[in-house]
């Protein structure tokens, strides 16, 4: 049971170490590259909207894949791509209306799936960041701009990855004060059986010389 206990914690603390370093990767890959975390072409956002509901709300987290061609893109995907909202340079999540190619060049016209016009501007190669497919993680979006934050970074991934260290250099330290501990004698269990016979035949003998110096002493008791 001990030992099967010591196997489940190494377990735990390893898988919590592996999503701090993962954790940690997105946050510092996001901060290097305008706030879009990649990794192995795979992105995680936070949709910041309602744009899209129901197919996501609002602090949804999801994954999108980068795009190795954008002519493979068609009308009904839905792509990630930066745009020009209220003056500003943003992230935007939307569905594809239509294809549009003009002398070779394409463009595509999005919408959201809770809008009644497509967006302002049309979105070019340039633009995308990702094509989603399908893959999200309710209200988990919330979670990953709360580990963006000096507190949740210090809070979920400092704090757990020392832990980690600390528990791994208390087993070291268990493991140097086994390894210089005496060792203790080795018992040879032949040696203990052949010992205990040797004993019971000595009690057997010396059992039997009592009860015959006990009849002796009767016989002489009877002879007077």
């Amino acid at each position: 049971m001990k030992k099967a206990l010591k196997v489940f914690f190494n377990i735990i603390a390893w898988i919590i170490l592996i999503l701090a370093l993962i954790v940690t990767l997105l946050v510092f890959s996001s901060d290097r590259n305008n706030g879009v975390a990649n990794l192995l072409g795979y992105i995680p956002l936070t949709v910041e909207s309602d744009s899209m509901k129901p197919t996501f709300k609002k602090n949804d987290m999801i994954i999108v894949k980068e795009v190795d061609d954008i002519n493979s893109l068609k009308k009904g995907d839905v792509i990630t791509f930066w745009t020009i909202i209220d003056g500003k340079k943003v992230k935007n999540t939307h569905r594809i209306q239509q294809v549009v190619d003009e002398n070779g060049t394409k463009s595509f016209v999005t919408r959201g799936d809770a809008n009644d016009l497509d967006d302002s501007y049309n979105v070019y190669g340039g633009d995308i960041i990702g094509q989603w497919h399908n893959v999200k993680i309710g209200g988990f979006g919330k979670v990953m701009s709360f580990l963006r934050t000096k507190t949740g970074f210090f809070v979920c991934i400092l704090i757990p990855i020392a832990l980690f260290f600390l528990f791994e250099l208390y087993k070291l330290i268990l493991t140097i004060v086994e390894v210089k501990r005496p060792a203790a004698p080795e018992v040879d269990e032949e040696e203990i059986k052949r010992r205990a016979v040797e004993e019971y035949l000595a009690e057997q003998k010396k059992k039997e010389a009592e009860n015959a110096s006990s009849d002796d002493q009767n016989d002489e008791n009877n002879a007077e």
